[in-house]
């Protein structure tokens, strides 16, 4: 297997405050322990090129590029210097910069697999996406990269079916804005239930068969998770026939991790990540790309990063 990792420094350069858990520490803490579990070498490192504005206005709207684009701070403000985008989003002088390698990073993996170059691809990027909604930046995302690339594998490479897999313990609703109503799009998640951003439950998506979201109390652990993968997902993913799968990967239901209340360990994203690429190896030549989303207690996300990783390379 020929897997690659995008990143770039820019998106360490992008901060919303100390105190805040989406922070640049998570990208070190993962490349540290890429070198610690000894895989750094078996993983080809890109950098993430920047995102062209045309390829986020697939998705976005232009008043939700303007927002973020229009509003940092500018070049040689203080440090401190944040523009609330809402209560827990923040824009720092870098900000725009980080959000276009973060897009950019998604949409070059899914030329890169398309191309055969790579057989799948992660990519270790923020700010995160999967709430950045169509008409606004949200939740610690400003555009939505899996959403974005997804568009380019449809638009650009003109893929007729993709499928969507998001295992963060948020769900992913602006995704699910995006595609409620592409059915060349099928995203499948679970996420808790009552939580942030209090969505993917009833409305619209409820009566389209290409949103496949499953909502679940908290403290569920990995037994559960693992049955309604099999027993929905997975079905619902072979029925469908993706040419392409992207993932939102978000480690944040992990046990050890505070912003959520699941009760996941690495053994169950790698179990996961198996079974997607299963799916993928059917349907879709192999073609995987998968981006970071949340996952905020360091030393948890960084461990689960490798195990996704491993199951990708087919390391173990």
């Amino acid at each position: 297997m020929t897997t690659a990792i995008y990143c770039h420094t820019d998106c360490l350069a992008h901060e919303m405050g100390g105190w805040h858990p989406e922070s640049p520490a998570r990208l070190q803490a993962i490349e540290d322990q890429l070198i610690a579990s000894r895989i750094d070498s078996c993983i080809d490192h890109r950098d993430a090129p920047l995102a062209d504005v045309e390829a986020i206005a697939r998705v976005h709207h232009q008043d939700a590029i303007a927002r973020v684009r229009d509003n940092v701070p500018p070049p040689g403000s203080p440090a401190d210097a944040y523009y609330p985008i809402d209560g827990d989003t923040l824009l720092n002088a870098h900000s725009w910069k980080a959000a276009l390698r973060a897009a950019g990073a998604a949409i070059a993996a899914t030329d890169a697999v398309i191309a055969g170059d790579l057989d799948n691809a992660f990519c270790a990027v923020r700010p995160p996406g999967h709430h950045a909604r169509p008409s606004e930046p949200m939740g610690f995302c400003l555009f939505n990269n899996v959403a974005i690339a997804a568009r380019h594998a449809l638009e650009v490479h003109g893929l007729e079916r993709v499928a969507i897999v998001d295992f963060d313990v948020h769900h992913g609703n602006g995704t699910e804005e995006a595609f409620v109503y592409e059915p060349r799009v099928m995203m499948v998640s679970f996420f808790q239930h009552p939580f942030y951003p209090y969505s993917g439950v009833g409305g619209e998506s409820q009566f389209n068969p290409n949103m496949v979201n499953v909502p679940v109390a908290a403290y569920t652990g990995g037994e559960k998770v693992r049955q309604l993968v099999t027993e929905l997902w997975l079905p619902a993913l072979r029925a469908f026939r993706p040419q392409m799968i992207f993932i939102s990967a978000g480690f944040d239901a992990h046990r050890e991790d505070d912003m959520g209340q699941m009760g996941l360990v690495e053994a169950d994203y790698a179990w996961i990540t198996r079974q997607i690429m299963a799916v993928a190896n059917e349907h879709a030549g192999g073609r995987i790309v998968s981006c970071l989303e949340g996952g905020y207690n360091l030393s948890a996300l960084a461990r689960s990063v490798v195990a996704h990783l491993k199951a990708l390379a087919e390391l173990e």
